[in-house]
């Protein structure tokens, strides 16, 4: 049985996030534009540039100018993978947007990009990585958002498999 869904394609393209101080924030290396877009709800093409400045982040793009928090962006593979640093940013970002009697957690946008990496995964074994780091951060969700993560992981991996 031939599968009706078109393959997953590796596209390279230059990025617009621009690194404008010499000292490189640590949170820095998980900037993408593809969190940007979900951040935002833009598409990439609507990204005009996204400056990375040393403690704070330009993005700019169609319908949109603002300064984030490196502290706004979810973990991401390739890089360094997060420190106790890292989740006490988190952590302490969270706090300051919720509302005081509420659990701190990653805003709701995170498992959308999770779901979103899930579905872009060339091979199993990059989509297992990317549950392992899901796991690695399970304190960031709640039970359902949780559940349906791994429920999506496992839908992936029945695709990739067939």
């Amino acid at each position: 049985m031939l599968s009706s869904l078109k393959p997953k394609a590796l596209v390279i393209r230059e990025s617009k996030i621009v690194h404008k101080s010499a000292i490189v924030h640590p949170l820095a290396r998980f900037v993408t534009e593809e969190a940007i877009c979900l951040r935002f709800q833009i598409n990439r093409e609507d990204i005009y540039t996204v400056e990375c400045w040393r403690y704070i982040i330009y993005v700019h793009g169609k319908g949109v100018s603002k300064f984030v928090s490196y502290a706004d962006f979810p973990p991401i593979l390739g890089v360094k993978a997060p420190t106790q640093s890292d989740v006490a940013k988190w952590r302490r970002r969270w706090r300051k947007q919720h509302e005081p009697h509420r659990h701190k957690q990653a805003p709701h946008w995170w498992g959308e990009f999770f779901i979103d990496e899930f579905c872009q995964a060339q091979s199993e074994a990059m989509l297992h990585r990317w549950l392992e780091l899901v796991e690695s951060i399970q304190f960031a969700f709640n039970a359902e958002k949780l559940a349906e993560l791994r429920n999506r992981y496992q839908q992936e991996k029945l695709l990739l498999r067939s």
